[in-house]
């Protein structure tokens, strides 16, 4: 780990290795710059993300290239609907010298992608949202602390809700950011198609390690921030719930239930992140619109007539903004 003369100077490397992780990214990744940018501020600070997508959009080649470049171990769990909480968490078995052996769940990672969390009974889902939040498993009365840092990336298919089991809001409240993938454009498709059909390998550098990402997450902490800055935020979580004094007309009228003080401690944390990667040493109020929609569109629960009207989430914080 490099030492710091101050946090100025670890703010400015902060931003320079960022620009190497993007770089990094981009020789696997084609495109998807946003959801890049918002995965390494969630891995800054200490949160998880659930991402939305189709098939087929390179949700776990992006995981794992993020990995690579971060030096982290990673793990994968197809969540299916037979999947058992010890499946992710690890079991207690009864080893030759008739002794129990607590063998580790692939939870046991630095970053766990979780693919199709909606696939699962909430059973399991509860295992490891139980893990994000704890940062630790119970097993036969033991608690184990999982790897420092921990991080959790789920993904959700938006067209195949069969046989799914919806994640309640509550356990949606458990991930800093909700991000959308989308389909790339004709030109991005037509490198992906060149680099994925032929026969050349990457070779990915390592930008940073676990270390270095403890101690980032700390420096984003220390950031700080404006009193206005900090009533901006939330003043526009609290426009979110109907009903109630602070109530945007919009809220009353298409929001059934608004975003809970999390959402504010998450909106400040990911502005103090974005400043930084941004060359601030402090959060205005543009870092906290820019954080925004991932925060809030899985806390912003609409009601009938947004659902009846077609209104999407997206649309209602953009109007709250």
């Amino acid at each position: 780990m490099q030492s710091f003369a101050n946090d100025i100077e670890a703010a400015n490397a902060l931003r320079e290795y960022t620009k190497g992780i993007r770089q990094a990214i981009g020789k696997v990744i084609v495109g998807q710059d946003d959801v890049v940018d918002k995965l390494i501020i969630s891995i800054l600070c200490n949160g998880h993300t659930l991402l939305v997508g189709v098939p087929g959009l390179a949700k776990t080649l992006l995981v794992k290239t993020i990995a690579d470049v971060l030096h982290l171990s990673f793990k994968r769990i197809q969540f299916t609907p037979d999947l058992m909480p010890s499946d992710i968490t690890g079991a207690e078995i009864l080893n030759e010298s008739r002794q129990f052996h607590f063998i580790k769940g692939p939870l046991f990672a630095n970053i766990v992608l979780a693919d199709e969390i909606n696939r699962t009974p909430p059973k399991t889902q509860a295992a490891l949202l139980e893990a994000m939040q704890e940062r630790n498993i119970t097993a036969g009365g033991v608690l184990y602390k999982l790897p420092a840092p921990f991080f959790v990336l789920a993904t959700q298919n938006p067209i195949e809700q069969e046989g799914t089991y919806p994640l309640p809001e509550a356990q949606l409240d458990r991930f800093m950011f909700q991000v959308t993938l989308d389909y790339p454009s004709f030109d991005e498709e037509v490198r992906i198609v060149r680099n994925t059909t032929g026969s050349s390998t990457v070779d990915l550098p390592k930008v940073l390690t676990a270390e270095d990402i403890l101690y980032f997450q700390d420096l984003v902490r220390r950031v700080p921030v404006p009193d206005n800055v900090l009533e901006y935020a939330v003043g526009l979580v609290q426009k979110t719930r109907p009903n109630t004094p602070s109530a945007a007309s919009v809220a009353n009228q298409f929001i059934a239930y608004g975003a809970g003080p999390r959402a504010s401690q998450y909106l400040i944390l990911g502005a103090k992140c974005h400043a930084l990667l941004n060359g601030k040493y402090s959060p205005d109020i543009e870092d906290v619109k820019a954080m925004a929609l991932p925060v809030l569109r899985h806390r912003v629960l609409r009601n009938y007539k947004a659902e009846a009207e077609g209104i999407l989430q997206d649309a209602l914080i953009k109007q709250l903004l």
